[in-house]
Parts: C-alpha cells; sequence; structure tokens
C-alpha cells in the first residue's frame, strides 16, 4: 500500500486549498458517484474536526469528520467518510477509521462514537467495533443504519 500522509485539523485549522480538496473528494463519492443530490457543506463542518489522507502527489484520497458531543448526537460522532474510488479495497478505508479512532482518544479520551452508517457498510464498520443500534432509515433515500462503538 501506497505511504498516506495523514493529518486531522479543526475546521479554522485547515487551509483554503484542504477545505476544497476534502470537499471535491466529499462530493465526488456522495453526490456524483452516489447519484444523491443533498446539502453536503453543513454549519457542522465548522465545528468538526477533519481527518484527511493524501498520498505521495499530495492529493486527498481518503475524507472523514469528526464531531464532539451534542452536535450530531449525544456520543462523539465520525460521519462523511469517503476514499478516492481509484484507492478503494487497499486498507485505506482501515487506516482512516483507526487514524480516528486514535484522534478521538488522544482529544476526548475513552468515549463511545456513534455514526449513521450506510446499511451496505455494516460488516465494514462492524469489524471496527461498531454494533448496529437502529433499525434500516432512509437518508436521502440511501438505506442506513445507527451504529455504536462503545
Amino acid at each position: 500500500m501506497a505511504e498516506i500522509n495523514w493529518q486531522v485539523k479543526h475546521f479554522n485549522e485547515l487551509t483554503v486549498p484542504e477545505y476544497h480538496d476534502l470537499l471535491f473528494l466529499r462530493i465526488e463519492v456522495f453526490v456524483i458517484e452516489q447519484d444523491c443530490p443533498y446539502q453536503d457543506v453543513d454549519n457542522k463542518d465548522k465545528v468538526a474536526y477533519h481527518v484527511f489522507g493524501t498520498n505521495s502527489k499530495n492529493e486527498t484520497i481518503a475524507v472523514a469528520r469528526v464531531l464532539p458531543q451534542n452536535i450530531s448526537y449525544p456520543e462523539i460522532s465520525i460521519g462523511r467518510i469517503a476514499v478516492d474510488k481509484n484507492n478503494r479495497g487497499t486498507g485505506i478505508a482501515d487506516e482512516l477509521m483507526n487514524t480516528c479512532f486514535a484522534f478521538v482518544e488522544t482529544q476526548f479520551g475513552k468515549q463511545p462514537i456513534r455514526i449513521s452508517a450506510q446499511q451496505y457498510l455494516l460488516n465494514f464498520y462492524s469489524r471496527h467495533g461498531f454494533k448496529q443500534v437502529s433499525e434500516m432509515y432512509l437518508e436521502d433515500n440511501i438505506p442506513h443504519i445507527e451504529m455504536l462503538k462503545e
């Protein structure tokens, strides 16, 4: 696997090019690839910690955002998890999740984490210690489930 440079920055620490690149990837995956027109940029970005990985060409190829407690859920949450389609199946998504977990533990201590997961990714998130805690629901016409990692 290629060497990835992982960074975690609060919104206020991001450079304009960094924010552009992470939005570009999120829109590419969630809006274009999944054919799901929705408001990706929201006010939660402003309070989030953005986790992103760049390759040797400084291209952003993986992103996620960590939200403090009481923003989306009573618990800390991780969302907007995306990996560039040319880099899927390489273990980068696992590295991204592990980077998020390490950051949460450093920044907030051992805390439960809640996510709203696309249902087809149940096995992926289960491998990372998440358990399904809701029935399936539709979010932007895509089946989702809430999952919790204690």
